[in-house]
């Protein structure tokens, strides 16, 4: 601790507290407490040598990318400013950034049951529009990962990806590689649908939402942070992980989609071939959510519960594509 705290802003800065923070399961992540009364955090990358998921390799300077893209082109978003990103030999790469204000939303949620986290919602789906005028120069990932010309492109070579992930690491799916291949290569005309390559969060679950009490007591959302898994893509993928487990087209009153609807400068509209898109946008993530399994310790046995429950989930979406 005390040496990447040197590394990154010199020998005299000194530590006065730390300790870890939860919720992430890629990086190891401290909030840390300096004698120059800065809070910071401190997310470090699994050790050099550690085997990742093809789009996790580079997520650290990922982050620090996006975090920095986002400072410059919509500077009103509450993102946390980076201070210092490193690499070492022994410890590998590091990012520090300040300490945004509030509470990830599960945790107001254990906190009080009966919180109302509407407005902080309702501004995560504002925030979410403003991010996706930024525009990229290429669809999917950065850097050598998963990427195409076209969105079509892009989000099979995504898919590629994970299923070459899951060979790598015996992870057993529901379905054979070939059958999902096809049933994306089946959809390629709603893909394309997408010209423009919109920045994207692609990881604004509730533990990555941050809100706070406005002066009158509402919550209000007050950072939005792990932006390491950015890419460039199709605005409707941004919707899927903030209704984890649900379909965001069957709540059309949602606050994410009120928030989103007033600040989007194009029409959101969740037509047949949106609702197909979306689809694969969370037969994409039930997919990464198994596959990722084994890389954070996790099997079919030691957690029958999430393996039945994506398995049900995937099994799901791909009937309703099959159907359509």
């Amino acid at each position: 601790m005390t040496y990447l705290v040197h590394a990154s802003f010199g020998p005299r800065v000194g530590v006065l507290d730390a300790g870890p923070l939860d919720g992430g399961g890629y990086a190891t992540v401290w909030w840390v407490r300096l004698d120059d009364d800065r809070e910071v955090v401190l997310k470090l990358s699994p050790p050099p040598g550690t085997p990742l998921l093809r789009y996790e390799r580079g997520l650290c300077a990922a982050e620090a990318r996006y975090f920095r893209l986002v400072a410059e082109r919509a500077p009103q978003v509450p993102v946390p400013p980076v201070l210092h990103h490193g690499a070492d030999p022994a410890y590998g790469e590091w990012l520090m950034t300040g300490m945004l204000p509030g509470r990830s939303l599960p945790d107001l949620a254990a906190a009080d049951a009966a919180v109302d986290d509407g407005p902080a919602r309702y501004d995560l789906g504002a925030t979410l529009a403003t991010l996706h005028r930024i525009t990229g120069d290429r669809f999917g990932y950065e850097g050598a990962r998963a990427a195409g010309a076209t969105w079509s492109e892009a989000f099979a070579a995504m898919l590629d990806a994970l299923l070459d992930d899951a060979a790598d690491w015996a992870v057993p799916l529901p379905v054979t590689p070939d059958r999902l291949r096809a049933l994306v290569g089946r959809h390629v005309g709603v893909l394309d649908e997408v010209r423009r390559p919109a920045l994207l969060h692609f990881d604004c679950w509730d533990g990555n939402v941050l809100a706070a009490p406005d002066p009158d007591g509402r919550l209000r959302l007050s950072g939005l942070v792990d932006g390491e898994r950015f890419l460039f893509g199709d605005p409707l993928l941004d919707l899927v992980s903030p209704l984890l487990f649900r379909r965001i087209e069957d709540e059309p009153e949602h606050p994410l989609l009120r928030g989103y609807r007033a600040a989007t400068t194009e029409p959101l509209v969740l037509d047949a071939a949106a609702c197909r898109r979306l689809g694969l946008y969370r037969l994409h993530l039930y997919l990464l959510m198994t596959v990722e399994m084994p890389s954070r310790g996790m099997t079919a046995r030691s957690h029958p519960g999430r393996h039945a429950q994506l398995t049900a989930l995937l099994d799901e979406e791909i009937a309703a594509l099959d159907r359509d």
